[in-house]
């Protein structure tokens, strides 16, 4: 067990395989590696540490970008040569690997992962869903045929023709950042779309690194991929309200999600939203307490608590209460914190001294609600790591247990039976995820019953290009990753011949 976080430098070369981070990164606009007038810091969070500069895009960069998008989608050819855009992802997945390493330090560098999560969903995952999408796109069926139909005396053929939305702004958060960019630009273009993407002014240089990859490895024409940085929200404002954007896809809180559903309305746009979770784990009473608390605790600190289909409330049966909060309690105990770039470090720091104040004052808010600390609700420096935290005597209707923390805290609910479980767990705004430990039948059963469009039972791992991702409720709109995530970038068109 880590007490304290052991970082004795921001070195970037290590555990990466000796690739050196370099401190500043570019745009790509229209085909263009570019800067921009100013430019803004990102930190290391596991030392707070300036770590590099990222250019800062204007208004007047993002409207470049947007109109090098609208000039590739209608002039380039990208939205019909389908071999084009297979030979393309295959170079970008090459280039990916390639370059994996270097990606991976910086990846530890700015977003704070760590390796086991670099092998994961921080990068590795992310990099095969460009495989994935490159070899569904060979062989996808763009044409359905609806035969003939008889009509006014006059036999009628139609089919439906699948073509490419448009132009695609993308918006994604700072937690997974190569996650949340291939798993949109990889169907994007494989649909046909050309793509503004912006990236999290928290992890800036994880976005602009895969832009310079496509620019210099890739035959990926001009403006058909654009990438932005930017601290101002005037840019994705930009992206929002345009009326040469098609199609708005974001990743990231709920409240902004609102914010960007509202603008993009003035427009009638297109809207996929990836957005909060405040999920239910829910243990029954014939279930293996020690399994079930080992993947509550462990599953609850990845990445520090920065996912938004995390099970961040534990649901316990009155009876077997403290036996599994016990449980919980020494798997914690047993959380290896600090460096990211150590082998052996499995939870990392939080984004920022900002978000790590706002997850302190969730716990503070909620002890003071009644909750009670069972352990962890400490501030570690340097950077920006807090101890993991555990809360019972929740009350289900109290904001830590309905408003999304992004933090490694867990809360505790007892209940009485399942149909109080299941009432427990539907109680919430949100439906991305949960999960359900128990005899197989009756843990399925239940987990037909809770109103989120992912599930996990006793453990099962659902995560994987091929699998569609997203939710119910306010946790989104549509479904990224799978056949599904290539259907939201497309549109029908329906087409009628006369025969004869």
């Amino acid at each position: 067990m880590s007490q304290t976080p052991t970082i004795a430098s921001a070195d970037p070369d290590a555990g990466s395989g000796g690739a050196a981070v370099p401190p500043d990164r570019r745009m790509l606009v229209d085909g263009e590696l570019i800067g921009a007038e100013r430019t803004f810091p990102t930190l290391n969070p596991a030392t707070g540490d300036v770590l590099g500069h990222a250019p800062d895009a204007t208004v007047a960069d993002a409207e470049r970008a947007v109109a090098a998008a609208r000039r590739a989608f209608e002039e380039s050819g990208w939205a019909t040569d389908r071999a084009l855009r297979v030979r393309c992802l295959k170079q970008f997945h090459a280039a990916l690997l390639e370059h994996r390493d270097e990606l991976a330090a910086l990846t530890i560098a700015e977003v704070g992962a760590t390796p086991a999560l670099i092998a994961g969903a921080q990068l590795d995952q992310p990099i095969d869903i460009v495989r994935f999408y490159a070899e569904l796109l060979e062989d996808y069926p763009l044409t359905e045929d609806l035969g003939n139909i008889s009509s006014r005396g006059m036999q009628h053929h139609r089919w439906v023709e699948k073509e490419a939305a448009g132009v695609v702004a993308a918006i994604v958060a700072y937690n997974y950042p190569n996650q949340l960019a291939l798993a949109k630009l990889a169907p994007a273009l494989a649909a046909g779309c050309t793509v503004v993407l912006k990236g999290a002014p928290d992890t800036p240089l994880v976005t602009l690194a895969i832009g310079e990859l496509i620019a210099n490895h890739t035959d990926i024409p001009a403006g058909v991929v654009n990438v932005l940085s930017s601290s101002s929200p005037e840019v994705g404002a930009v992206l929002t309200t345009s009326t040469d954007v098609d199609m708005v896809t974001f990743t990231g809180s709920t409240p902004t999600g609102r914010a960007i559903m509202a603008a993009a309305s003035g427009t009638l746009k297109k809207v996929f939203l990836e957005l909060g979770g405040k999920s239910a784990a829910i243990v029954l009473d014939d279930a293996d307490a020690g399994t079930a608390a080992m993947f509550a605790a462990f599953s609850m600190v990845t990445h520090a608590g920065q996912g938004c289909a995390l099970t961040s409330r534990l649901l316990v049966p009155r009876s077997r209460h403290d036996e599994i909060v016990e449980a919980v309690k020494t798997n914690f105990g047993h959380v290896r914190y600090g460096d990211p770039n150590d082998p052996k470090t499995y939870m990392g720091p939080l984004i920022s001294d900002k978000q790590r104040d706002k997850v302190d004052a969730m716990v503070r808010r909620a002890v003071d609600a009644g909750a009670t600390l069972v352990t962890g609700g400490e501030k570690k420096d340097p950077g920006f790591f807090y101890t993991p935290t555990l809360l019972t005597d929740v009350d289900p209707d109290s904001e830590i247990a309905q408003e999304e923390v992004f933090g490694p805290v867990l809360v505790v609910i007892a209940y009485d039976d399942d149909d109080d479980a299941v009432r427990i767990a539907n109680n919430s705004i949100y439906g991305l995820s949960g999960a359900v430990f128990g005899s197989e039948e009756r843990a399925v059963a239940l987990a037909r019953r809770i109103r989120t469009g992912t599930f996990s039972i006793n453990g099962g791992n659902y995560f994987s290009p091929d699998t569609p991702f997203g939710g119910f409720k306010q946790s989104g709109i549509g479904r990224e990753m799978g056949a599904a995530g290539l259907e939201e970038f497309l549109e029908s068109k329906t087409f009628a011949t006369v025969v004869g």
